[in-house]
């Protein structure tokens, strides 16, 4: 994708260019027992020998969630923490499972739409970071990914900023959403109600990673994570709608991220649904045990990441990552395509909501901490309009 999420340099590992320090009053004592060894994209593949670790996220029950009364430090340690997969589930989420199936049922439909009227949902300006997306993002490999096509929107706000200079300095944060209005009109309603309740979710998830982050460091207010989601207007929403191959043993099989390469969101906090399989239009079930979401933990290891068909999961992305100096821990990820004869002809459909600080919010990094050699920091402060920015320099040709 163009701006929520960034591969990483195949010649690197997130923990190769973020290293975090604890000035706290307590520092997770095992965290640096747990760093990694850094390990490259080109390591991560399987053999047909190798058994790959299937791992149930953390989850946290919506009614618990939403008690404010309740302390849930543990679990966010457990799923978040220095030994976490950076990621958790919440189950129980009133209305969504409705939702869910509403929205991700519109991706085949609109990948399906024709051609001409796809372009008409482009926007080149913003780096394709509103309306449709296909063919636009690198791979691992340096090549343009033609897998998977996306529909990026603001679900919160259909125009974030009337400011000119700001639509013109940062276009993939402050561009308007261009919506199918005619093509395909119930994408709008759709698409907003999920992303308003995903949303409200990780409001909540972000309320009880602060509380937790708290006992640990004495937080700014520039570091609440809660206080940064409210007052953004650059949260974003990605459908995705994964093509079907044509022959299902082009991919490698031996690779982990067939379908989606390995990388890190960047933002704060990543809302994910579990994706929905079908064939020429119709549900199945994944006939593929072995596909899905892959994490590299932090010890190196990497395990298939699985939570309920009802679960919203968060994941946490390095910009939180950087300002809780490593409390709350972003890890890679990826996505491996389903294999055999079985898996010929279908696709994946899926959501994922980024949530993420405003445009114009300083972020400060830490002497302590590294970040990517390629990103150069003045004074150590950067908005997060140009942090974006600059890794979008990095990874994408296309120039606003």
């Amino acid at each position: 994708m163009a701006c929520q999420v960034l591969p990483l340099p195949r010649s690197s590992s997130l923990y190769s260019r973020v290293r975090f320090s604890f000035s706290g009053s307590r520092s997770p004592t095992s965290f640096f027992n747990s760093f990694p060894r850094l390990i490259t994209y080109r390591d991560m593949s399987l053999s047909s020998e190798s058994s790959v670790p299937t791992v149930t996220t953390i989850t946290i029950s919506y009614s618990e969630l939403k008690d404010s009364n309740i302390d849930l430090s543990g679990r966010i340690e457990q799923g978040f923490g220095p030994n976490g997969l950076g990621i958790l589930s919440v189950k129980h989420v009133p209305g969504y499972s409705d939702l869910r199936q509403n929205l991700i049922r519109l991706a085949p439909r609109l990948a399906g739409l024709p051609e001409e009227v796809k372009r008409e949902l482009e926007d080149a300006h913003s780096r394709y970071n509103f309306g449709w997306s296909h063919g636009k993002e690198k791979l691992e490999s340096g090549k343009l990914d033609m897998l998977k096509g996306s529909f990026y929107a603001n679900p919160l706000q259909d125009v974030p900023t009337s400011n000119s200079f700001e639509i013109q300095r940062y276009p993939w944060y402050c561009g308007s959403n261009i919506w199918p209005s005619k093509s395909l009109p119930e994408l709008e309603g759709a698409f907003k109600a999920l992303g308003n309740l995903m949303f409200e979710v990780g409001l909540m998830v972000a309320y009880h990673c602060d509380q937790y982050v708290s006992k640990g460091m004495k937080q700014h207010e520039t570091q609440n994570l809660e206080k940064t989601l409210l007052g953004s207007r650059c949260h974003k929403g990605r459908l995705l709608y994964y093509f079907p191959a044509q022959d299902s043993t082009t991919h490698n099989k031996d690779s982990v991220s067939s379908w989606c390469g390995w990388h890190t969101d960047h933002g704060s906090l990543t809302g994910l649904t579990r994706a929905i399989f079908s064939r020429d239009s119709v549900e199945v079930p994944c006939p593929d045990p072995a596909a899905g979401l892959y994490i590299q933990t932090r010890t190196g290891q990497i395990v298939k990441v699985v939570y309920g068909e009802d679960e919203i999961a968060y994941q946490i992305g390095e910009t939180t990552a950087i300002l809780s100096r490593g409390y709350l821990c972003a890890t890679p990820h990826c996505v491996r395509a389903p294999q055999g004869e079985e898996a010929r002809g279908l696709e994946r459909s899926t959501f994922a909501l980024f949530m993420q600080p405003d445009w114009d919010q300083k972020l400060t990094f830490p002497k302590e901490v590294e970040i990517n050699k390629d990103v150069s920091l003045s004074d150590g402060i950067l908005t997060f309009g140009e942090y974006s920015e600059k890794l979008l320099n990095i990874y994408y040709d296309t120039k606003p």
